[in-house]
């Protein structure tokens, strides 16, 4: 779907956590002009957050319009009904019902085990209210552009199944590239600017390289040009890498989101502007994994390695997908996790869940939930 947005364009931004708040910090910083809608169950924690914002924004001269809605995901008219209302040009799904912060709460031992379970197996709490979302987007029937922040990786392929992938996605395979950028173009001898690189990845390859300086259990396809179009010289993958827990290491946890935040805005910012700027994201009209996409007025276009091919590239993240706790996902979106990571899931959390229909999702998301938290309790 080709949506017509321009400099004016009015932005739901759904959820109210760090990640929506420094997504508007930086989108008000950069289009001014855009009108934000800021969305929650809450509506005194919205209304103040929303006025930090503006206020934020006044102090630095710039007029910003934000209004606020109060609506919860799990009453889909109600939210139907909202997003009528409002009538967004497009729509930031930063929502989930567990961060994915919330495990590194634990104490430090505790949480790098219960990490080597990768991320798969948190899917619920991503989906569920994704799932809502779209069906709520559905019932309005007002064309929107959806972005989704909640892990779009898997996200995106399972409500693809149903016709309810949201357009695009944000972080994860962006998050990476001005680390490997700089890194690549260390190895080339060349300044940062001159080198621009094209990756297909998924989530596991842009969690693991940072914090372990190589590729793990990844698959990928990691090329590079310079910025007039000219293929750049091969380089030595896990030299790239080892840089990134080197001179290019960065904090991560609650403070990276200023990273991904940044990921956001790009993406948010080419479909403003649609100006076919080379960008990364995940799960482009619900393909599984991280690509390289342009955004044009004529919609959002991957843009792939010179000798990969779409199917190659689907190919790779789904097994990539695999390192991250994911073994398939069906044509009707029922889930089948990884067993191994599952083992360390019913280990240490006592969850079990070897395969999730979409319909079940919501109850699969409440006993996780409830898992964790008697998990988290018993390691304060």
């Amino acid at each position: 779907m080709v949506v017509q947005i321009d400099s004016n364009a009015r932005v739901l931004i759904v959820g109210t956590g760090d990640l929506s708040f420094k997504v508007m910090c930086q989108l008000v910083q950069k289009h001014p002009n855009v009108r934000l809608v800021l969305a929650g169950r809450d509506e005194d924690r919205t209304v103040r957050l929303a006025n930090l914002v503006r206020f934020t924004a006044d102090n630095l001269g710039l007029a910003t319009d934000i209004a606020t809605r109060t609506f919860d995901l799990r009453d889909i008219d109600q939210t139907a009904e909202a997003i009528a209302a409002v009538r967004p040009d497009i729509v930031f799904m930063g929502a989930s019902l567990q961060s994915w912060r919330r495990i590194t709460e634990l104490p430090p031992k505790i949480f790098a085990e219960l990490d080597t379970a990768q991320y798969g197996p948190w899917l619920p709490m991503h989906l569920s209210l994704n799932y809502l979302l779209m069906q709520a987007i559905h019932i309005a029937g007002w064309p929107t552009v959806t972005v989704n922040a909640a892990y779009p990786d898997a996200v995106g392929p399972v409500l693809k199944t149903q016709d309810l992938a949201p357009s695009i996605g944000i972080g994860n395979v962006a998050n990476i590239i001005p680390a490997l950028t700089r890194s690549v173009a260390e190895e080339l001898r060349e300044p940062p600017e001159k080198i621009a690189v094209r990756l297909v990845a998924q989530h596991y390859f842009s969690h693991y390289v940072p914090r372990f300086g190589s590729a793990g259990d990844s698959t990928y396809v990691l090329s590079a040009e310079y910025s007039d179009g000219r293929p750049a010289p091969k380089f030595d993958d896990e030299r790239v890498f080892a840089r990134l827990t080197d001179e290019f290491r960065r904090k991560g946890g609650l403070d990276g989101q200023m990273l991904t935040a940044s990921s956001a805005v790009r993406v948010l910012s080419e479909l403003v502007e649609r100006t076919g700027r080379l960008v990364h994201a995940p799960a482009p009209d619900g393909l599984p994994g991280g690509y390289p996409v342009r955004i044009t007025d004529a919609g959002i276009a991957v843009d792939l390695p010179d000798a990969t091919t779409r199917d190659e590239a689907v190919a790779i993240n789904e097994k990539c997908q695999q390192a991250d706790g994911i073994e398939s996902i069906g044509a009707d979106g029922t889930v089948t996790f990884a067993p191994h990571t599952m083992a360390i899931m019913r280990s240490m959390l006592g969850y079990d869940c070897q395969t999730m229909a979409l319909a079940d999702v919501h109850d699969t998301a409440a006993e996780l939930g409830r898992c964790y938290q008697a998990f988290a309790e018993r390691h304060r």
